[in-house]
């Protein structure tokens, strides 16, 4: 979509009266997705990833270069004077070659003067790659927030509502406060929504011409509107109910559109968390649920696996045999009173008691916070307090901890990620880690790859993969390779775990061996930049649940650098290689010197679930080799793993989007909203 379509668009929502600027989503037909998808994945990548378009990017940076001595030269009402000048053209010529130039120009002079940093020329080509709605893909430490200036006070300056998107809170606020001055330097606001604002609050937020926030916080909202408003009713129909039934429904609105989006770490965002549909609910009282959940987990424990049930781990659900339906019959009929009604939902509670207690694990998808059951994100390593598993499953895993039992969740609406991004007028993304889901984001965000060139040339020395027999081993493994890079060589080493029970036997191995360091993980969250922020001192161990969106560079302490950088150890390879990729771009960032070495056992969850077979029969090996796996067969390994996990998880975001489509057309049918 053209810049000055974009324009139109939003002006004529305005115009209509239409609540909501954004984009329709409505299902093409069978013929229009086949041509919408060979040309999303085969033309458009060819267009937008040739030489013509890095060409146009590098001519833009010369064209800002040129402009610079002259923005140099000027004062700073001048500028500004140029900036209330560049609004018309930008408003008549939309984001075309000189207009963006001269707007470029301006916010890197104006950034040099209030936040004394100059936008390098790699973030100028991903500032103009953004501005024309593609996914860039810049290495990890290079920048991409400062970047990211650079369109949205173009498209603010435009008069375009810019959201720009982080992964959370923290970041969302940070970031607005950090970039402030630049805004404001403009005239333009700027604003951060975050958990537990108050409407009022979000609504002047949303207001502003720049509003950062997370991917979650902004899609709840949107949600909470959708809800509140309905059907598509038009503001001149909200007001006239507000006349005639004294509702105020649209003074419950925050949002005042989807018009122009950019959102940081998008492969998380539009990959990782689609396979979840978003769900808006209300909780319900769930005293009464107390007895039949400790029923159903002790018939689930006196049922043996194998002939009663199948652990499937690949697709995280449990299949019941027909012997154990019979024998949940059996032992269901021995109770005093049966809390089950019907047949079907004393097999739906035993499946669940079965699910809490072989798929869900204490310190791996959930903690236990203040006699809370708390969801771990597994891409960041973080506490997600307001998410719950629906479906009764959230209480059975309460009732396996002892834990008083939270309400039920009933559905008010729901969408995904998928859907909802769609409806931005325009999209654009940032990430350091974009190439292995291409083809997917293209397909479904209409988002082409553009790859920027690294600022400096990289320095990281990667050391080959060493797999080993069993975790023991693996740990003391890591424990040596810390002893020699943090207490002989004197540097900064950060050790990435992919759950809270990894970095708590690693912590202890560490311990044993009286090597002092720091743990990071879901329990201490709260002090993640403190500690992510000191991991660049000399000598210095940093144990870390998942780095994934962490937005907190690891500088380097004076002397550092000399003695060869940061030293990441990866102990657990991810369902995505690209999360893998995430953490070991933690070292040798903008040309420093750095380091990075892989850990991994025979028996890792990545390797059990998704290669059974291929595991088995290399563990066999693995067990007469003193030094574990050659280099060869651990990547192989790796390589099939994480392929199966690829698969799956793509087929989960597919389905996923099918189902939020069948939903949205019955809820459509019945006259409710989504």
């Amino acid at each position: 979509m053209s810049s000055t379509r974009l324009l139109r668009l939003q002006a004529r929502d305005i115009a209509t009266g239409r609540p909501y600027v954004e984009r329709d989503d409505p299902e093409p037909p069978l013929h229009d997705r086949i041509a919408t998808g060979v040309w999303r994945t085969a033309v458009m990548p060819l267009l937008r990833g040739s030489g013509l378009q890095q060409r146009r990017a590098r001519a833009l940076v010369a064209r800002v270069d040129a402009l610079g001595a002259e923005a140099s030269a000027c004062d700073d009402a001048q500028l500004r004077t140029q900036a209330r000048q560049l609004r018309a053209m930008l408003r008549r010529e939309g984001f075309a070659f000189e207009p963006v130039a001269r707007a470029f120009a301006l916010v890197r002079e104006a950034a040099s003067r209030v936040l004394g940093q100059r936008h390098y020329e790699t973030q100028l080509m991903a500032g103009w790659f953004l501005l024309g709605g593609s996914l860039v893909e810049m290495a990890t430490g290079e920048g991409k927030t400062f970047a990211a200036t650079l369109p949205a006070v173009t498209a603010a300056l435009a008069g375009l509502p810019v959201h720009v998107i982080t992964v959370n809170d923290y970041l969302a606020e940070r970031d607005a406060a950090t970039m402030a001055p630049l805004y404001e330097f403009f005239g333009l606001s700027v604003n951060a929504v975050v958990h537990d604002m108050p409407n009022p609050q979000r609504r002047a937020a949303y207001a502003g011409d720049v509003t950062y926030a997370s991917n979650k916080e902004l899609a709840f909202d949107y949600l909470r509107d959708r809800a509140a408003l309905g059907d598509r009713a038009s503001l001149l129909h909200l007001a006239v109910e507000g006349v005639r039934e004294g509702r105020q429904r649209a003074g419950s609105v925050v949002l005042r559109g989807l018009v122009f989006a950019i959102v940081d770490e998008a492969d998380s965002v539009f990959i990782d968390e689609a396979r979840t549909p978003l769900i808006l609910s209300t909780t319900v009282d769930a005293g009464a649920d107390a007895e039949p959940c400790g029923i159903a987990l002790d018939i689930a424990g006196a049922l043996a696996e194998g002939a009663h049930f199948v652990v499937e781990r690949t697709h995280l659900r449990i299949r019941l045999t027909d012997a154990g339906r019979e024998e949940i019959e059996r032992l269901d009929a021995e109770l005093d009173a049966s809390p089950w009604e019907f047949a079907r939902d004393r097999e739906e509670s035993v499946q669940r008691a079965l699910a809490a207690v072989h798929l869900y694990a204490r310190d791996r998808q959930y903690v236990v916070v203040d006699g809370k059951v708390q969801i771990v994100d597994e891409s960041t390593g973080r506490i997600m307090p307001d998410r719950a598993w629906e479906r009764g499953l959230h209480q059975m895993i309460e009732a396996k901890e002892g834990v008083a039992l939270t309400g039920k969740r009933e559905t008010l609406a729901r969408i995904t990620y998928q859907r909802l991004f769609r409806r931005y007028l325009r999209l654009a993304g940032m990430t350091g880690t974009a190439t292995e889901v291409a083809g997917e984001i293209a397909r479904t965000y209409g988002l082409a790859v553009a790859r920027v060139p690294l600022h400096k040339p990289s320095r990281r020395i990667a050391a080959a993969a060493r797999g080993l027999p069993d975790a023991a081993s693996k740990w003391q493994a890591v424990a040596e390779a810390v002893r020699h890079k943090a207490t002989h060589e004197q540097r900064p080493v950060l050790i990435g775990t992919r759950t809270v029970e990894a970095s708590e036997a690693i912590s202890a191995v560490l311990r044993e061996r009286g090597i002092e360091h720091v743990v990071l993980n879901a329990k201490q969250d709260g002090e993640e930049a403190q500690i992510v922020g000191a991991a660049g001192a000399a000598g210095r161990v940093t144990v870390a649940t998942n780095m994934a969106g962490r937005g907190t560079d690891i500088g380097l302490d004076p002397g550092v650098a000399e003695r060869g950088g940061l030293h990441v150890i990866l102990t657990e390879y991810h369902d995505s290689r690209r999360v893998d990729r995430q953490l070991l771009g933690r070292c040798a960032r903008q040309g420093d010197p750095g380091s990075c070495e892989s850990f991994v056992a025979l028996d890792d969850e990545l390797f059990r679930t998704q290669a059974p077979h291929l595991t088995r029969w290399l563990r066999a090996r693995a067990a007469t080799a003193p030094d574990g796996l050659p280099p060869w067969a651990t990547e192989w390994l790796r390589r099939v793993a994480q392929s199966a996990a690829e698969r799956r998880h793509a087929e989960v975001r597919m389905q996923t989007l099918k189902q939020d489509r069948q939903l949205s057309r019955l809820l459509a049918f019945s006259g409710r909203g989504e």
